[in-house]
Formats: C-alpha cells, sequence, structure tokens
C-alpha cells in the first residue's frame, strides 16, 4: 500500500510537468530567436581594395595603413587586398562595406562587376577615395555609383582651401587649407549627390569646374550608400588630422553606423 505521503509528490510533479515545458519552449524560442539576431546583423568587416591597372600612387601603402586603423577605432575588421576575386557573392557577404583606394584602370572582370552591382543592391557601402573616380571608365554602372569619373589635374600639387559642408571636421569652422592633388571632373555631381566638400578654384591655377567644384559627396544608390572623396593623393594627408576625421566620417556613412555623410 502506497502511503499519501508518497502521492502527494508524484501528483504535484504532475501538476508542475505543463509548466517545465512551457518554460523550456520558451528558452528554445529564444535561442531561436538570438540566433536569429546574430545571422540577420550586418558584419562587422570592411574590405579595402587598392588594386591597380593604370598609375600607381605612392600613398596606396600609408592610405591602407590609415583606413585600417580607422576601421578598428570603429570596431570594424578590415581585410586589404589587391586580388579581384575577392569579388564574388559569397565572399563579398563577409563586409558591410568595400573601399576603392587609390584604384585606377579596368580593374574587375564582367563577373566581377555583377558582384559589386549585387553587393549595393543588396544594401552594402562603397567608400572611393581620390583615383577611386580614375577606374572602370567602361562601365557605367561604376561611374554613377563613384559619383562621376575623374577628368584630370593641374601639374603638381595645389594648396587651396576645402568648405565643408558640416561642422566637427574642419579644427575650425568648416574651411581647411589644404595642398593635394586637385582633380577635375568630367562633369559636375551635383544634382545626383550630396555635395558635402567644394574647393575654391581661385586659390590655385588649372581648375576647369569653376565657381563650383565638388570635391566630396555621398548619396544613397540602388539599395546601399556610396561615399567619395578626391583628395587623398599625398602620403601626408593619411597623417592630417581633419583628412582623417574626413575619412571617419565616410566609413561611418558607409557602413551604416550614421545617416550623416
Amino acid at each position: 500500500m502506497v502511503s499519501t505521503e508518497t502521492i502527494r509528490p508524484l501528483w504535484q510533479t504532475r501538476r508542475m510537468m505543463p509548466r517545465i515545458l512551457l518554460r523550456a519552449l520558451v528558452l528554445a524560442m529564444c535561442c531561436v530567436v538570438s540566433a536569429a539576431a546574430i545571422a540577420a546583423a550586418p558584419p562587422s568587416r570592411v574590405l579595402i581594395f587598392s588594386k591597380t591597372a593604370g598609375f600607381r600612387h605612392d600613398s596606396i601603402p600609408v592610405a591602407v595603413t590609415a583606413l585600417r586603423e580607422i576601421a578598428r577605432r570603429q570596431s570594424l575588421d578590415a581585410d586589404t587586398s589587391e586580388d579581384a576575386s575577392v569579388f564574388a557573392p559569397v565572399r563579398l557577404q563577409r563586409y558591410r562595406a568595400v573601399i576603392f583606394v587609390n584604384t585606377t584602370g579596368d580593374i574587375l572582370d564582367p563577373e566581377q562587376q555583377r558582384a559589386l552591382e549585387g553587393f549595393i543592391r543588396a544594401g552594402g557601402g562603397f567608400m572611393g577615395v581620390h583615383a577611386a573616380a580614375d577606374t572602370e571608365y567602361d562601365w557605367p554602372w561604376y561611374g554613377e555609383l563613384v559619383g562621376t569619373w575623374f577628368l584630370g589635374h593641374p601639374p603638381g600639387l595645389q594648396t587651396t582651401r576645402v568648405r565643408f559642408g558640416h561642422d566637427g571636421i574642419a579644427a575650425r569652422g568648416r574651411e581647411w587649407r589644404v595642398t593635394d592633388e586637385i582633380y577635375n571632373y568630367r562633369r559636375n555631381p551635383r544634382g545626383s549627390v550630396e555635395v558635402i566638400a567644394t574647393v575654391d578654384e581661385h586659390d590655385y591655377t588649372g581648375g576647369t569646374m569653376g565657381d563650383d567644384h565638388p570635391i566630396a559627396w555621398c548619396h544613397g544608390f540602388e539599395g546601399g550608400r556610396a561615399w567619395y572623396t578626391g583628395l587623398g593623393h599625398d602620403m601626408a594627408m593619411y597623417s592630417n588630422a581633419t583628412f582623417l576625421r574626413h575619412l571617419r566620417r565616410g566609413l561611418r556613412y558607409v557602413t551604416g553606423r550614421a545617416d550623416a555623410c
């Protein structure tokens, strides 16, 4: 004969079973939601790409180093490459943004071009530095992504005032006096992009764009984001605090960490 003292704990256990199962179900659902959230989180890695098929800038090594450090300070891992095979859909999924730093010429084949197009349309970011505008002239989509193409530049380096469209980049106010190679472009991109910096052609000779000479801009493009600066030819630029702030702002924009560019 079983005593009531033995029956009571068994009865209580039966009553508790639904609660135990419910808690287990809730815990399992939380694990599934957490796994889904991790899978959906944007990558925290960027690709710094510096392949050249034309003029090669001496500043590329210091530019890559500076961009890696900027990425690190934003808690972003950075891969560097000049191997165009990285432009494949599966491999680009690792990245939140790609950075073309002083690339030149025809650097991607048609399949690799389609991979970059798909990356941007899936919400990826593109950041172009200086000679990124001297790249892929036979690829119309790329010209729209960057905003315009390089046309030419005066000989040597030019000293001029850069006027930023936002506070917090120049050390004082919105003007910055800089010495660098100043590009002229095939067309003025204003109207299809947000211009965030201009240069004053009255300060130097050889400018061909007149009173409105954009030198940096950004825009949303086909589901992704693009940011470009025409500065960054000279090695000294990559140790200049104002220029580094300019690049930092661009990286935050293309990686979706800020809406202001």
